[in-house]
């Protein structure tokens, strides 16, 4: 019977695999930290920005509807500014992104948290900038690794693995529930798990690291200090308790993610000092 398992989940692992071996694209140029990593999609870039900014109203008018949307004009004329010179940049990584309908707003929230939507839907929460205490420079970075993400496609690229994943995972139930005579259902919920575990959670934390890395070239590049990612990562690790062990993370630990930021911050810093002679 253990045996018979074993050749079952090294038949799911390999469903899985195989989902991940189909055709890969690249979303962004290297730039000078050297992201490189081709990517699986399989759902239509035109389709995730059209929901993106279906969502994206939907989030604003609720958040005006309850009174937090840009309540603070200073704090939205700060983050507006950050956006102005960071946007431009994006250049570097894709030619296209510039061009992008960019829109940024402030949510009143105690929330430490901002995000960036496919297609450049911003959102910065005021518990971020508060509790926090992020100068710009910090600020730079938080948006910078957002605008990552959104460069490089993620939100595409976790639809499409878990477009992925669920595809192997009906496959692969059925052919569990034939084999050992149970429901199809709990195969699928079998290899559901596996492929979160083995597949979706470690790639999340690499486009964490990717985002990490292209987040503060473009910081340098707009004329911010790129080590300020390291000072705002380490406010985070003194105010957030509690992780979960990084295997089962969707995020780096507090650790490894600075120890990677000071080698790349390093890399870029020749461009934060060009920009700021220029400045």
């Amino acid at each position: 019977m253990k045996i018979g398992l074993l050749r079952a989940c090294c038949l799911a692992a390999l469903l899985v695999g195989l989902t991940a071996g189909c055709a890969t694209t690249r979303t962004t140029s290297a730039g000078t930290v050297g992201v490189q990593r081709g990517q699986t999609m399989l759902v239509s870039s035109g389709e995730i920005n059209r929901s993106a900014a279906k969502a994206y109203q939907e989030a604003m008018r609720e958040a005006h509807a309850k009174n937090r949307l840009n309540r603070n004009p200073q704090q939205f004329e700060r983050v507006r500014q950050v956006a102005q010179r960071l946007i431009p940049m994006t250049a570097a990584f894709r030619g296209d992104a510039t061009a992008w309908p960019w829109e940024v707003n402030v949510i009143t929230s105690s929330e430490l948290n901002a995000w960036c939507m496919p297609g450049g839907k911003m959102a910065v929460y005021t518990g971020l900038l508060e509790q926090l205490q992020l100068t710009d420079d910090e600020l730079a970075g938080v948006m910078g690794h957002e605008i990552a993400h959104a460069l490089r496609e993620h939100g595409r690229e976790k639809a499409s693995r878990a477009a992925g994943v669920g595809a192997a995972a009906s496959i692969g139930g059925a052919l569990i529930g034939a084999y050992f005579g149970i429901d199809s259902g709990l195969g699928q919920s079998v290899i559901g798990t596996l492929g979160d575990l083995a597949y979706m959670r470690p790639n999340s934390r690499e486009m964490e690291q990717e985002a990490d890395r292209i987040g503060v070239e473009l910081a340098a590049r707009a004329g911010y200090d790129p080590f300020a990612a390291i000072a705002l990562w380490e406010k985070m690790g003194r105010t957030v308790r509690g992780q979960p062990p990084q295997w089962l993370s969707t995020h780096p630990s507090h650790e490894s993610r600075i120890a990677d930021l000071r080698v790349y911050a390093e890399r870029v810093y020749p461009l934060y000092a060009g920009a700021r002679r220029a400045r």
